[in-house]
C-alpha cells in the first residue's frame, strides 16, 4: 500500500512539473507583457521587438532578487552601447504590492532600465502567463520575441548575454 501511495504521489509531482515545463519553452514566442511603468504609462514587451531583452521578474521583498540587482546593473552598464544602439534592454517586472516599496527599491538600486508592475503580487496575470513560482526569475528573448534562455543567473547570465551580443554586431 505504501509503495502504491508513493507511486501516485510521484506521478502527481512529475505531472505538475511537466505541466510547468509546457508553459515556457525555448524557441516559442514569449507571452505578451503589457503593464504600467512607475509613471503609470503602459509599456508592452512587443514594443521592444528588434532587441535582445532580458525580462527580470523580481520584487523588493525578495532577498535573492535584491541581491541580484547590482549584478543586473553591471550587465546593463557594461552593454550601454548596445542599449543606446537599441540592440539590448532589460525589462524589470516587479511582483510588489506596494508602489511606494517598488519606487524606493528602484531608487535604492539606481535601476535605470524599464520597470513595470500592476502591483498585484502573485495574482498578476504576467506571473500566471510565465508560470512563475519563485523569484528571482528571468527570461531572455531574441529580436523576434522568441525565448532563447530561461532562468539564468550570475556568471551563466553574464556569459550568455556577452556571447549573444558579441555575435550580433
Amino acid at each position: 500500500m505504501k509503495l502504491k501511495f508513493c507511486f501516485i504521489v510521484l506521478l502527481i509531482i512529475t505531472g505538475s512539473l511537466h505541466a510547468q515545463d509546457e508553459i515556457l519553452k525555448i524557441g516559442q514566442p514569449a507571452p505578451e507583457i503589457s503593464l504600467p511603468d512607475l509613471n503609470g504609462n503602459t509599456t508592452t514587451l512587443s514594443s521592444l521587438k528588434g532587441k535582445l531583452v532580458l525580462i527580470d521578474f523580481w520584487a523588493t521583498w525578495c532577498a535573492p532578487c535584491v541581491k541580484e540587482q547590482p549584478e543586473l546593473k553591471a550587465i546593463y552598464d557594461k552593454h550601454r552601447n548596445q542599449v543606446k544602439a537599441e540592440k539590448f534592454e532589460i525589462l524589470g517586472v516587479s511582483l510588489d504590492k506596494s508602489k511606494e516599496h517598488w519606487q524606493k527599491g528602484v531608487a535604492r538600486f539606481k535601476i535605470n532600465w524599464l520597470q513595470l508592475s500592476d502591483l498585484k503580487y502573485w495574482k498578476s496575470q504576467v506571473a500566471k502567463d510565465y508560470a512563475i513560482t519563485e523569484l528571482p526569475f528571468n527570461v531572455l528573448i531574441d529580436e523576434q520575441g522568441k525565448i532563447i534562455a530561461i532562468n539564468l543567473h550570475g556568471a551563466a547570465l553574464q556569459n550568455f548575454i556577452n556571447n549573444y551580443l558579441s555575435h550580433q554586431k
